[in-house]
């Protein structure tokens, strides 16, 4: 019923709700009658009226007349009065014994200071040509703390101990652009995807090819990942393929199961599942025990839960079983895996297109970068997925991330053509150590070519 309306009393009685709805005499044969001999409703008003506990914040409006008849009543009345049931005496004070302890445990637990977090970039750096393609993986920070970015038809590499900055490799043109970049663990050794489905190993501190795998896929390989000296790569032809990169027949393993370009892959710490994520909104996890070079590998679970295409996958660093997933521009969530039982744990919908996701390897927290409409960088409290920050700044969707190797720095490339730096995981000196210089990427860079 609209407030204001004008209705009769019958009227209002019929649109209450039955809860509502007062019950006749008769049937309110369990009421509590109080027995009022023994209660002193004068005393009980004045106790009613005249709380001290109210304050300015909940201000109560007084009359002349009633603030008189509060009075009367005092001074007619004793106020340490105890006999009704409905006032009582505070109770008494805790022996002191009790409340020394009680403090001295609280003290023992200091509270941890909230981190600071910065809410615009460290620095901003020029990056022209880089392929404004949702699919690809242009952007990787090795061990070593060297930074690898693919623009166009080459691949730049930039030491943020030292802050030099050299050209890796260009490719022809007929087998270019490079459609993936990836930093073995050793930090030494790169693998670069390309448009023609070759994949390349090279050696970064000679800037010498060492070898060039084909035959893996029938089209662009747009992800790669390794486990130990296994190469992984996923392409537009749906195939996973992994890669043994010491022997000459290097193709050891495949995975069949996405019907369109695999844009994620992404290893256990443990080396032992695989997640992979494709155009085709599926999510795959692998266990590499079950894999086979002679026929396809069956997945370990096939989740069909994301509505668009699945990129951004990360494996959480503090429980082994836990897999965070991206969903695209017509998914938005982000969703929270157990890979021992394939259950999903947790879904967020984050409003925009998720293009990668970090976890912190100090804290409980994740990062995750998106699209249209805010191009934003946005950090959660895991398990609450609580907004810690929001990170602005890119004009355009924020499409790879890439982490330091001491887990504080996390750089970020957008369909800007711009390569951001973010303090968004804490200080080395804090979390863990570091070089000094790390904390303070590309100093004297001020584009990248």
């Amino acid at each position: 019923m609209d407030a204001g309306s004008v209705v009769s009393s019958a009227t209002k009685s019929q649109s209450r709700s039955p809860l509502l709805q007062r019950k006749k005499s008769k049937e309110n044969l369990d009421r509590f009658i109080p027995n009022r001999s023994a209660m002193d409703f004068d005393y009980a008003h004045y106790m009613l009226t005249s709380d001290p506990k109210k304050g300015k914040e909940n201000p109560i409006t007084s009359s002349p007349s009633r603030e008189a008849y509060q009075k009367r009543l005092a001074e007619t009345f004793n106020m340490n009065r105890t006999r009704i049931l409905a006032f009582k005496n505070k109770p008494p004070t805790p022996i002191d014994t009790i409340v020394t302890d009680c403090s001295s445990v609280q003290q023992s637990k200091p509270v941890k200071a909230r981190r600071y977090i910065p809410q615009t970039s460290e620095r901003t750096l020029d990056a022209p040509d880089l392929q404004d393609d949702y699919y690809l993986n242009l952007l990787d920070w090795g061990s070593s703390n060297v930074l690898a970015i693919a623009l166009g038809d080459t691949v730049y590499l930039w030491d943020a101990a030292v802050g030099n900055t050299s050209e890796l490799v260009t490719v022809d043109e007929e087998v270019g652009p490079v459609t993936s970049v990836k930093w073995a663990p050793d930090g030494r050794h790169i693998a670069i995807g390309l448009n023609n489905s070759d994949v390349q190993l090279w050696d970064s501190a000679s800037n010498k090819l060492l070898r060039t795998m084909r035959g893996c896929h029938e089209s662009r390989v747009g992800s790669l990942d390794w486990n130990n000296h296994i190469l992984t790569t996923g392409g537009m032809d749906g195939r996973i393929v992994n890669n043994d990169v010491r022997i000459r027949s290097h193709v050891v393993e495949t995975y069949s199961g996405h019907h369109q370009e695999v844009c994620g892959l992404k290893w256990s710490a443990s080396g032992q599942h695989l997640a992979s994520g494709g155009n085709d909104n599926l999510l795959h996890i692998w266990d590499r025990s079950t894999a086979s070079v002679n026929s396809p590998t069956q997945w370990l679970h096939r989740l069909e839960d994301h509505t668009a295409a699945v990129k951004a996958l990360a494996w959480c660093p503090f429980q082994s079983n836990l897999l965070a997933s991206g969903g695209g521009g017509g998914d938005k969530c982000i969703k929270f895996w157990n890979t021992h039982t394939g259950a999903c744990l947790n879904s967020v919908d984050t409003g925009s297109q998720v293009c990668a996701l970090l976890w912190n390897q100090n804290e409980r927290e994740l990062l995750s970068s998106h699209g249209f409409s805010q191009n934003q960088l946005t950090l959660w409290k895991y398990p609450s997925m609580v907004k810690m920050a929001e990170l602005t700044g890119h004009t355009s969707r924020v499409l790879f991330m890439a982490q330091s190797p001491d887990g504080c720095t996390v750089a970020s490339a957008a369909g800007d053509e711009t390569l951001r730096f973010w303090n968004v995981f804490g200080s080395p000196a804090v979390a863990k150590a570091a070089p000094k210089a790390a904390s303070q990427p590309f100093a004297h860079i001020n584009r990248i070519r």
